[in-house]
């Protein structure tokens, strides 16, 4: 475009020349623009839980939320994945296996690790099959453009022909391949594997083919590792950064310089990072993104640009999105970004939610709504004050489902297996207004139960939001390794707590209240919300964050059970902690914020944390 410089001599013939040379000029500029994109394949159907894993099922909304915060995606960046044909299936797996997988419960089983009911099998594998036609749309989009295309999901590596394992149904990577070479495509293919768990499954479907290359490095072999194109490394337990990308750098160039591919498949796994829920190794942040990085500029070189296609491979726990999107805002911009925390993820996105809504619709009765008064609403009426028609003297009984649907809260509940979630708004407390969700309309088994008022007293100066009961409970849900059991609770969490919170926030706001006051009965209740949430008090706020420091390497669940047990002693006075209600805020307005964040709140917490030296007592 500098080049075009338009003629002296202001013809038309001359004009209408130079206005073509322009539109050529753009056409081609826009053409390189738009091959160097990156282009995403996601489809809400991607959102499923999957059973008998702690795989966070909005992995990839996460990822599409921090991308659009940051702007660096847009509408037409995002592809739609369709389920990929049969016959596209059975070209890589075997069908007697794939007939079982709706007939015998028993083949799940062998995937997930526990029995699984039809409805719950019929929905894995519909995900994953969706998933397989993602790998398969990323692989065509990366190929039209000469450059990069990303799958949020994907990545089934373990799945052989004749068999599923490790979370694993169907080969995507396998289908995808196999797909290209029916469509005439000759050229060499690698597959990067760099999830924690060996890429065996895709290593056993192409041992015999030296036109496809697998590269595994992981944590210990999960089969034979014999292949005419392969490096298979298994590297141990307790890898850190220093051993696992020296391991890259001095194996991964000679592969991609020996082999030549016209495609590289990238399973970007997160699971190596060091707080992953089923990883056992420490791979720090940096070491993640600069692994990714490696890979990526390993196809950038001159005179020669790979297709790529990435995947997300495995990553467990709340925490594994953002090693994801971290890399992939990276691939994008070029540039590393920050990461908000889950909790700010959920704020930003309530917020632009909140901005949608109209707020008459919060208000607005349903339109079977009479205004006419019947013999019991007249008991209500005299002697005594008028019966609350709403919550918090603000929200109609259908303005809060609207709010719990608009947030995607009712949609989580769907997610995990809850179809019909029912809203029951009670509003004859005497202490405050109670919302219960239920598992059917039927009031079944009760998900959540809050019970809340507006207080001018528990902070002078501030009107709060005061919670005075909560109550979030998965009552199909069992304990185990990955939900282990905190005191008090008889059934484990929903994971919605973020959530629950963020819609309180988007309440207080709408109310202008100045924030959200409650007081935890135990420490872990007090700790799972420490992200926003500060203690009222400075010398409270200090007690917990020497009992974090003190905790640091614990369970929670552990170290809420030696508190409650009196097994914590204060060195300097000798005395054993005794866990009391201490109120805790979360500010919503500038000036709750500066009470419990500002220079005088934190000299006070450093001055009481000095004071404070917190041991677990001697047994005996």
């Amino acid at each position: 475009m500098a080049n075009a410089v338009p003629p002296a001599n202001h013809s038309p013939g001359l004009m209408i020349r130079y206005g073509r040379l322009l539109r050529r000029r753009w056409r081609q500029w826009r053409g390189r623009w738009r091959a160097s994109r990156v282009r995403f394949v996601y489809h809400d159907g991607y959102a499923q839980v999957v059973a008998g894993t702690p795989m966070d099922p909005l992995r990839g909304q996460k990822i599409i939320g921090l991308l659009e915060d940051e702007g660096l995606l847009d509408g037409d960046d995002v592809s739609v994945p369709r389920r990929p044909a049969l016959r596209s299936l059975l070209r890589v797996h075997r069908p007697e296996y794939l007939e079982s997988l709706g007939l015998d419960p028993t083949v799940t089983e062998r995937i997930f690790g526990e029995r699984l009911n039809d409805d719950v099998i019929e929905r894995v594998v519909e995900l994953q099959r969706l998933a397989t036609g993602g790998t398969i749309q990323a692989t065509r989009l990366a190929l039209q453009s000469r450059s990069t295309a990303v799958n949020l999901g994907g990545g089934f590596h373990h799945a052989a022909r004749d068999r599923g394992l490790g979370f694993c149904i169907y080969n995507d990577i396998a289908v995808a391949v196999t797909r290209l070479r029916a469509k005439g495509f000759k050229e060499p293919i690698l597959v990067v594997d760099l999830d924690i768990h060996d890429g065996n499954g895709t290593r056993e479907i192409f041992a015999h083919d030296s036109t496809v290359y697998t590269y595994s490095v992981h944590n210990q072999h999960w089969g034979p590792t014999e292949a005419v194109a392969s490096t298979a490394i298994a590297l141990g337990p307790d890898v850190e950064d220093e051993l696992y990308l020296g391991t890259l750098l001095k194996t991964l160039p000679d592969v991609m310089t020996e082999f030549r591919p016209g495609l590289v498949i990238y399973i970007a796994g997160s699971d190596p990072a060091a707080d992953d829920e089923l990883g056992n190794w420490r791979i720090s942040a940096d070491g993640m993104l600069r692994r990714d990085r490696l890979v990526v500029e390993l196809l950038r070189r001159p005179r020669r640009r790979v297709p790529l296609v990435v995947l997300l491979g495995g990553g467990y726990g709340s925490s594994s999105w953002r090693y994801s999107a971290r890399f992939l805002a990276w691939l994008v911009s070029g540039k590393i970004v920050r990461m908000p925390d889950d909790a700010e993820l959920v704020m930003r996105r309530f917020q632009r939610i909140r901005g949608e809504l109209d707020p008459s619709s919060l208000t607005a009765e349903p339109s079977a709504f009479s205004w006419r008064l019947t013999e019991d609403d007249l008991v209500g009426i005299m002697p005594e004050a008028p019966r609350r028609t709403r919550f918090l003297a603000h929200f109609s009984p259908q303005g809060v489902e609207l709010l719990l649907e608009r947030l995607g809260i009712l949609d989580r509940l769907r997610l995990l297996g809850f179809r019909h979630p029912s809203v029951e708004v009670d509003l004859t407390g005497s202490v405050g207004d109670t919302v219960r969700i239920f598992s059917e309309p039927d009031c079944g088994e009760l998900l959540m139960e809050l019970r809340v008022n507006r207080s001018t007293r528990v902070c002078p100066g501030c009107q709060l939001l005061v919670i005075e009961w909560l109550l979030l409970q998965n009552p199909r849900a069992h304990f185990g390794p990955f939900r282990r059991q905190l005191p008090g609770q008889s059934h484990p969490g929903l994971g919605l707590l973020k959530e629950i919170f963020g819609w309180l926030i988007a309440v207080s706001e709408i109310l202008e209240l100045d924030g959200i006051y409650y007081v935890p009965s135990s420490y872990h209740v007090a700790i799972q919300s420490r992200r926003r949430v500060r203690f009222l008090e400075p010398e409270h706020e200090a007690l917990a964050q020497a009992l974090e420091a003190l905790f640091a390497d614990t369970p929670l669940p552990e170290a809420s059970s030696l508190i409650a047990g009196r097994k914590v002693v204060d060195r300097a006075s000798g005395a054993v902690l005794e866990w009391r209600g201490y109120p805790m805020v979360l500010p919503v307005s500038p000036a709750l914020k500066e009470r419990v964040s500002g220079a005088d709140y934190d000299t006070r917490v450093a001055e009481a944390r000095s004071r404070l030296e917190l041991a677990i007592a001697e047994p005996g």
